[in-house]
Parts: C-alpha cells; structure tokens; sequence
C-alpha cells in the first residue's frame, strides 16, 4: 500500500507526524509532500526536526496570496505529481488550502481521500477553514474524526456513516510524545519567568490582525489585561500580525508585552504548558490547552471544537475587549483543570494506521473500484 501525505501549514505539521510513525509500522510506502503554504522557515521548516518528521519528498513552494491564486497554484503543482504516483490514499489533514486543495485533485483523479480532522464544524461560512472542511469531506471516502459532535455534524450533512471514523484527536498523540522533552527545554525560566506566572497570547487570524482598528483594540487589550491580572503577557508574534502591526504603525502597543519570534513546537508547548492561561484565536491551541488544563480564553465568536467548552478548558470571548481582562483575571484565578475527552489518549494515529492498513478496502485509482470512480467523476 502506497499513501501520500499533504501538509502546508504547521498545524498539518503536528498532525501527521505520529500518523506517518504508525503507518511506518505497518510497512505502508509513505511520501510527505509540502505545498509550502507556509513559505517563512519560522513557522515551517524546524518543524519537521522538531517533530521527527522526514523532511518532505517534494515541496511545491507555492507561497502567500489570495486564497484563490494559492490554491490555483496548489491544484495546478499537484494534479502531475498525482498522476504519476497514484497512491493509495491521499492523506490530508485538517482545514487549511493545502487541504482542500489535495481533496480537489485527488478525486478529480478517481483517487481516495482520507481526511483527518473531519466534520468539525463552526457553522460559520466566512471563515474560509469552515468552506476547506466542508468540500474536502463531502469528497472525502475515510473521515477521521476527533470528536463525537464532528460525526453527528457529518451525518446532518448526508455522509454515509460507514466512511465516518471516530479515532480521537492525533494533536494529542504529539503532546503526549513530546511534552516531556519540551518541559526540559524550560523556555519560561530563559525568559524569566516562573510557573504559573504570565499569560501567552496567540493571535493570527485575519478577522483579529487585518483590520487595524481591531489588532489594536486587541492588543492594547493584551496590554491592560497583563496589568490587571500582575502577569506579563508572552506573545510569539506570527509573521501575518507581525507584518500588520509594522503597516498600520501599532509597534507601541507591543511595548509592554513580552514579544518574541515564532516558536518551534518544543518552546511553544513548554510555554503553554506552564502559563497561568492562554490567549488565543487558534484551533489548536484550544485542543491543547484542555488536556494541559491550562484555562484557555479565545478570541473568537464560535468554535469548530465544541468540547474544548463542554469538557475542557476553553471560553469564547466576543464582547468588547475592554472586558477581556476581567475575563482572563477570573480564568486565572480558577486554576488548571485537565480534562481528557474520549478517545484523545494517544492513540489516535494507531486507530488511523490500522483502519488504512487492515479495514479500508484498498481503493487504488487503477482497481477496478478507483476506475469505476473515476469514469463516473468524468461523466459529469
């Protein structure tokens, strides 16, 4: 069995590291290719030493533009290297354009698709994540879910129970590998910093940092929010807001924040690993902050991981972020509360390698069933 795995960003980056590990135990031919979605070596390349991630077979460095001219180029690079290898699967994972992308191309070609990550939903259609996520599943043949309101999701939508998986969450199966080695690297006490005592900020998305009114907003909220809670604010700065902080003039609200380059895996876990809460606007971040326990508030007004607030640790914040440091104040002082949702134990990825090995019928696009599909594909 021959599988070919599509990442370009680093969430994608943490997801298929411990998939690759346990197809690797089955003997399952694997190749890694990298859209180069995210181009900048801070947010990409020491990932995969950071990870133990091959380095990739093929990166199509496609880079930054609209989501259109990005994906254009995507499907344009891949549909060759597709036609040549014609894997068994093509293994994408999570939500972003190198996503949807390979989903497009492999089911144009009659080849299957498992998607890892599928059904989570926020039900919100302006996020461009929630349109990658609802076409790569509906193309999908193996969906692999991390919770079980993605698969009630999926089945709202007319998917077939028997292509829905529910395997737990593969993010998971990372932090536990590594979070030891990442404690070691005590990032916190090269700053200063004690256990317990500061708060980390993340912010990325383009409704938070594109519009200059807002990122300000937010950041001085940072800013006041620090002050109130007595706890410096740690904020690895991504490139995308780091870039529109220097365009809109906003370099003196970072004045009194801890500001510092995007981490590797390794740094950024041990930072959230030992902060009093979390700030944030990331999917990710989230998920881990549950396990972690680490009281987590995001900067959003819906979520597409609902147990991060039933079972975890996480709280929308949408109101005026004038409030936000009275909200982060009272999440501090509540303290850490772990919290394990079904099945993120670790083995998720096994759960995964083992349906693709030994339940999943092999659906390559040269049998019999892949030209079935793919003749029907061209009649339309």
């Amino acid at each position: 069995m021959k599988v070919v795995h599509l990442v370009g960003a680093r969430p994608n980056f943490i997801k298929i590291a411990p998939i690759m590990r346990a197809l690797g135990r089955f003997g399952v031919e694997q190749s890694l290719i990298h859209t180069g979605q995210h181009y900048d070596d801070s947010l990409s390349d020491h990932f995969f030493s950071d990870l133990e991630i091959p380095r990739p077979d093929l990166n199509l460095s496609v880079g930054s533009g609209s989501h259109a001219v990005q994906t254009g180029r995507m499907l344009i690079a891949l549909e060759p290297v597709l036609q040549r290898s014609r894997p068994d699967w093509l293994l994408t994972v999570g939500d972003v354009n190198s996503t949807l992308a390979g989903a497009l191309v492999a089911s144009k070609l009659g080849l299957p698709i498992a998607h890892v990550e599928a059904g989570l939903r926020s039900g919100d259609r302006n996020m461009p994540e929630e349109i990658n996520r609802v076409l790569t599943d509906a193309l999908g043949e193996a969906l692999f879910t991390t919770e079980r309101s993605a698969n009630e999701n999926l089945a709202a939508e007319g998917i077939d129970a028997d292509r829905i998986r529910f395997v737990g969450n593969v993010m998971i199966d990372t932090l536990d590998r590594f979070r030891p080695r990442a404690a070691a690297r005590a990032v916190h006490e090269a700053l200063g910093l004690e256990v317990g005592k500061y708060l980390l900020a993340t912010l990325h998305r383009p409704e938070n940092v594109d519009d200059p009114t807002r990122l300000e907003s937010i950041l001085e909220a940072f800013a006041e929010t620090a002050r109130a809670c007595r706890l410096p604010l740690v904020l690895p700065l991504h490139p995308r807001t780091s870039m529109n902080v220097r365009g809109f003039g906003l370099d003196r609200t970072l004045r009194s924040l801890i500001v510092l380059t995007p981490l590797g895996y390794l740094d950024f876990l041990c930072l959230m690993d030992h902060a009093a809460a979390a700030l944030t606007d990331s999917g990710g971040v989230q998920e881990e902050t549950t396990v972690l326990g680490v009281p987590c508030v995001t900067l959003r007004d819906t979520t597409d991981r609902p147990v991060t607030l039933t079972a975890g640790t996480n709280e929308l914040f949408h109101g005026d972020v004038s409030e936000l440091p009275a909200v982060v104040r009272a999440r501090v002082a509540e303290g850490r509360r772990p919290c394990r949702p079904p099945l993120w134990d670790g083995r998720a990825a096994a759960r995964i390698a083992h349906a693709i090995a030994h339940e999943l019928p092999e659906r390559n696009a040269d049998s019999p069933e892949g030209q079935l599909r793919r003749l029907a594909i061209h009649a339309v």
